[in-house]
């Protein structure tokens, strides 16, 4: 309880709205500038080797990477913050929050949640362009509907054209589990007065943002989205931290109600839990798995293994390590 009170006394002492309000509105803009560059290399990256011979291995290697930063976002940052929040002194001693971790129960949903969309969009993909079950070569039927495009294809689709449907599926989940958590970022630094917090988090959580682009722009390069897709995505992507800061912002002068406050504690740590268990599924399962284990380029050849999984340690370090600021 001594460190409750601790706590509070430092949080009152590094209160200041004027100052704070000055910071939240350097980081908008900051965090705007690195989420556009973190998630637009990648992207730009792949459009620089594409038609090359070396176009497939240096998508996969970037991709590797952009798995293990996704895995280190989810394990790292979002679930202990998770933790932290409905661990709060005015939270954990108030029923049913101190009988019951619900941090990892609701991240078990959010894995499970992300198990069902798959099964149920392979599911759909599948019964939607029929497989051929046996021979022949490996197009579909002409005048298969294409799920995507709206399209009726004159030659079928291959299976390659197939993994590319699955690949968007991947890309498009992964962000909204990403912007689950940009979005909480966002609200409760726009919520917080703390000029002592928000400080160091504006310089952390733009490299946060570089490397979390950088992830997810590695899966849309992959996925071979038209250019219009790929600029929506990217701008969602870029621009939902900071409108989750002008929301804090917004609720705090609107409501005074603000990150301490032990309803907003509980609703960060459960949409938290919710969002690493969606990012720890999609980078274990739909990410590092399906590379390492099914993929034939990778098993082809042994130094693409080595380099992948290098791309992978790389990732995650780099991410890892920002948890030492934010």
């Amino acid at each position: 309880m001594t460190g409750c009170v601790n706590d509070t006394a430092r949080a009152l002492a590094c209160r200041n709205t004027v100052a704070a309000t000055h910071l939240k509105l350097i980081s908008i803009l900051v965090i705007f500038f690195t989420s556009v560059l973190g998630i637009s290399s990648p992207v730009l990256l792949a459009r620089y080797f594409q038609g090359k011979p070396v176009y497939d291995k240096a998508i996969l290697v970037i991709k590797c990477f952009a798995a293990g930063v996704i895995l280190s976002t989810s394990l790292v940052h979002v679930l202990p913050d998770a933790y932290d929040a409905l661990s709060d002194c005015s939270i954990a001693s108030r029923h049913p929050w101190r009988d019951f971790p619900f941090a990892g129960l609701v991240t078990l949903i959010g894995a499970l949640l992300a198990l069902l969309v798959d099964i149920t969009a392979t599911a759909h993909v599948d019964h939607g362009h029929g497989h051929k079950p046996s021979g022949g070569n490996d197009y579909l039927p002409v005048g298969t509907q294409d799920v995507n495009s709206g399209k009726k294809p004159t030659a079928g689709l291959s299976n390659e054209e197939l993994a590319k449907v699955k690949q968007r599926l991947v890309s498009q989940v992964l962000e909204i589990g990403i912007i689950f958590h940009s979005v909480i970022i966002g609200v409760t630094m726009g919520m917080s007065q703390n000029q002592c917090t928000i400080r160091p988090l504006v310089a952390a959580l733009a490299f946060h943002q570089i490397f979390e682009g950088m992830g997810l722009g590695g899966c849309i390069a992959q996925a071979g989205f038209s250019v219009g897709t790929v600029a929506y995505m990217c701008f969602m992507f870029s621009v939902t931290t900071p409108v989750g800061i002008l929301l804090g912002m917004i609720v705090f002068s609107v409501t005074g109600y603000d990150d301490s406050n032990p309803n907003a504690l509980i609703m960060e740590g459960l949409l938290g839990s919710l969002s690493s268990g969606i990012l720890i599924y999609m980078a274990l399962v739909d990410l590092i798995a399906a590379d390492f284990f099914h993929n034939k380029l990778m098993s082809s050849q042994k130094w693409l293994k080595k380099a992948s999984f290098i791309a992978l340690a790389l990732g995650s370090t780099s991410m890892s390590i920002l948890a030492l600021w934010a």
